[in-house]
């Protein structure tokens, strides 16, 4: 599986979203089951149903950020700008000796799976890049 790329601030806030479902929100919404179980029959009993339901959407949470957590790998917000300006320069002499036809058509055609992107420090420098121009 890719591993995908996360700032140290985005990783710390999932480990803290994590942590705060585990020891305070899984334990509260347990309990809410539990006192919802003890007002009777359960076919109709709305605060139990809502109470289940709430319980399905923090363990999918959990999940899914444990995956995150799992499937991550932590950048340098600096070094990655840095390897954006390397790669920028390499990318745009790349460009300049290909012949206008063919530059045309590789700007259609540019994906992260391209020969130019293989290499994961390029693609990471030029999903800053890419990043970076949208945000200004």
């Amino acid at each position: 599986m890719d591993r995908k790329p996360i700032t140290a601030k985005g990783y710390k806030n999932v480990q803290e979203e994590l942590k705060n479902l585990i020891k305070n929100d899984r334990p509260k919404i347990i309990q809410d089951i539990a006192t919802a179980r003890a007002h009777g029959d359960l076919k109709e009993n709305a605060e139990y149903h809502a109470a289940k339901e709430r319980q399905g959407f923090i363990e999918g949470r959990i999940q899914r950020l444990n995956h995150v957590i799992a499937n991550s790998d932590i950048i340098e917000v600096a070094k990655v700008k840095a390897k954006a300006k390397a790669a920028s320069k390499t990318l745009s002499k790349s460009t300049a000796t290909l012949s206008k036809s063919t530059t045309s058509t590789l700007k259609k055609e540019t994906t992260k799976e391209t020969p130019l992107t293989k290499n994961k420090a390029e693609k990471m420098a030029l999903i800053a890049k890419a990043f970076q121009e949208t945000t200004k």
